[in-house]
């Protein structure tokens, strides 16, 4: 694609990327057969190339408005274009180097910035985010049902194990995963233990920086993206061969830390070595020896392979491999690229089309009357416990069940 990039964004290496990335773009359409919303609603500025062309319009100095923002904020990041596209197009980073720039010429109505601003601050903060969710669940029987499905059930907190191992592997603990899900890193901590890795977290680290970032905030994800790193640096110095990710949309973003801070002088190597050690737990469970615990009874299970696993991180057939592997019986899913409409604050942001995605998303997931949903990402396994008729749940509980129900032995290492 040609472009008349102006020279005020042909300054700055936001604007210098966005414009490699759009001359790669031959507009052949192929993106907006799988693109979600433009299934949804059918209008091709509701599209990968609608948007894209957008973009350019943008970036060439045509007037932006509120209409652009709007479509831009419909898109859900899902990239599911990226997976289709033929020419490579790296759309999700194009769009939100679009929203970021569209964001300081529009401004948007005062409720909309202090939704923004109020997730921002609350969702990366544990603390605050603890607080909301105690007061939610206290008043719950006085809330709107609406509100209510979206209240996450308490979960017990099992212990860590206490070994030591030769072979450390650090996690990321993340922002809103440890207060509603902290059953997923103690299961995946125990089940690495029985094959002689240690998984360990850093005192400091927090949020991946994903909030932020996705809301056009990105000098306050880059703080966060920091903070992370010098909170990895030492235990990485001494030895840990892997950062884990048990939540895909944090991993996603984990791989991508060479590629936004490349361009700091204090952190890009550092970023680099981050992005390179980042690994999604299937990817370590995929080259581990798991004979030793598989089910003696098969239970059917549909697995969600959330965007950011699929078509963010390219890992494709890997959980459910593992899955197989230890005796579950996966159940076939229609158009399972398609997304659940969580996508980070999309649930809340775009709530009408988010919640037309999760109905199609359960009708498929649950069509062949799976025991359990499995997924890869705290969002997604949030956003559709709230309507599945079924328990949602991550898929290394469900690998800690089998290897319980095994009955393997004390350890593998």
């Amino acid at each position: 694609m040609q472009t008349q990039i102006i020279e005020k964004y042909l300054k700055t290496a936001e604007g210098q990327e966005a414009e490699t990335i759009l001359r790669s773009c031959v507009h052949c359409g192929f993106c907006t057969a799988t693109c979600p919303t433009y299934q949804l609603l059918g209008d091709e500025l509701d599209g990968p190339r609608g948007r894209i062309y957008q973009m350019k319009q943008v970036l060439e100095g045509q007037p932006v408005s509120r209409t652009t923002q709007q479509h831009l904020d419909r898109c859900l990041s899902c990239r599911s274009c990226e997976t289709t596209c033929p020419s490579g197009v790296q759309y999700g980073r194009l769009v939100d180097i679009g929203r970021h720039i569209v964001e300081a010429q529009v401004t948007r109505p005062l409720v909309e910035r202090l939704q923004r601003l109020l997730l921002r601050k609350l969702v990366p903060n544990q603390t605050l985010f603890r607080l909301s969710l105690g007061l939610g669940r206290l008043f719950s029987p006085i809330l709107p049902k609406q509100l209510t499905q979206k209240i996450p059930i308490k979960q017990t907190v099992t212990a860590w194990p206490a070994r030591s191992h030769q072979r450390k592997m650090l996690v990321l603990d993340g922002c809103v995963q440890p207060i509603t899900a902290p059953q997923t890193n103690a299961a995946s901590a125990r089940l690495l233990d029985r094959l002689g890795i240690q998984l360990i977290n850093a005192k400091n680290a927090g949020c991946c920086g994903a909030v932020s970032h996705h809301l056009s905030a990105p000098e306050e994800a880059l703080v966060a993206m920091r903070r992370n790193i010098d909170a990895w640096w030492p235990l990485l110095e001494q030895g840990v061969e892997a950062i884990i990710s048990t939540a895909s949309g944090c991993g996603v973003v984990l791989k991508e830390y060479g590629q936004l801070l490349q361009h700091d002088k204090h952190y890009a190597s550092k970023a680099e070595k981050i992005s390179h050690l980042a690994k999604d737990l299937s990817e370590i469970l995929i080259d581990e020896d798991l004979t030793a615990f598989k089910l003696n009874n098969p239970i059917k299970v549909a697995f969600h392979a959330p965007c950011t696993l699929q078509h963010g991180q390219k890992i494709v057939g890997v959980v459910e491999a593992i899955l197989s592997q230890v005796g579950y019986v996966l159940t076939e899913v229609n158009d399972a690229h398609l997304c659940c409409g969580s996508a980070g604050t999309y649930s809340i942001l775009q709530s009408k089309l988010s919640q037309q995605l999760l109905t199609n998303k359960l009708n498929a997931l649950q069509a062949d009357s799976p025991e359990f949903i499995a997924s890869a990402n705290i969002g997604c396994q949030m956003h559709m416990a709230t309507q599945a008729d079924i328990p949602v749940m991550h898929w290394i509980e469900l690998v800690e069940q089998a290897a319980d129900r095994s009955k393997p032995s004390e350890t593998l290492c």
